[in-house]
């Protein structure tokens, strides 16, 4: 049984959520989507085993993502589906996850939600997954692995909306005075909407505002405007109010 890693994490949380659940898998292979312009060739098995993790945006999963995802070939492949949110909610994005995992062919045994430090809005879920919620998550890839040593293919009842809520507008970094034309976050873009030639041009219907751009400019020179940040942290400061624990489908 061959063990995979896919993941579309832009700033780092995702991946960190991906490896907790994996932590007691061995020999796991990581598969990233977040890598423009390359032509994913993966072919799976039904023997084999996928952890599929992406961040929430909105209630809904990066489109990007998600069409990145149907260029594998699964076969069959047993996956469990991750949705990470910055503690507000994560709404449709795992039945969403379900049926363009089931689109390219997966067998979809589990599910789980997570939540990770808020990529924009810091103040929310400051830090996490913490200890704690990486300790569950290793939980959850065991029972899971358990699961498919019991050869149970039940279908675990998945939270959410069909058809699914509408992607919101995202907010869409923008370039200071201190950027140095260093090309870092345009090789980076997953959404190859930073021109090559010239990183300070932003191709605004390409970007879908998931601040890797800004999360790795060395000179910190990439930021959102502050008013839209004060406006969008007071619209979900009571939904962000409780810290959301990690929960698990199976």
């Amino acid at each position: 049984m061959n063990k995979y890693r896919i993941m579309f994490s832009p700033t780092g949380g995702t991946e960190k959520v991906a490896k907790a659940i994996t932590k007691e898998w061995d020999n796991v292979e990581d598969i990233d989507l977040s890598i423009a312009d390359k032509n994913i060739v993966l072919s799976l098995t039904k023997d084999d085993i996928a952890v599929i993790a992406m961040p929430s945006f909105g209630g809904v999963a990066p489109q990007l993502a998600l069409d990145r995802l149907t260029k594998i070939r699964a076969n069959n492949c047993k996956c469990v589906i991750v949705a990470v949110y910055g503690n507000r909610a994560y709404e449709d994005t795992l039945v969403q996850m379900e049926d363009y995992a089931i689109k390219a062919g997966f067998n979809v045994i589990a599910a789980i939600s997570a939540v990770a430090e808020h990529s924009i809005l810091h103040q929310y879920a400051t830090g996490r997954p913490y200890e704690k919620d990486c300790k569950k998550l290793a939980e959850f890839g065991t029972q899971i692995l358990e699961k498919v040593d019991k050869k149970d293919d039940s279908k675990p009842k998945i939270p959410g909306n069909r058809p699914y809520k509408k992607a919101g507008a995202g907010m869409i970094p923008k370039v200071g005075n201190l950027c140095n034309a260093c090309g870092l976050c345009a090789d980076k873009c997953p959404a190859g909407a930073i021109v090559k030639s010239n990183p300070r041009i932003i191709d605004n219907g390409k970007c879908i505002s998931c601040m890797r751009c800004v999360d790795i400019c060395p000179k910190q020179a990439r930021k959102v405007d502050g008013f839209m940040t004060v406006v969008a942290s007071l619209a979900i400061k009571k939904a962000c109010s409780v810290p959301k624990n990690c929960e698990l489908f199976i």
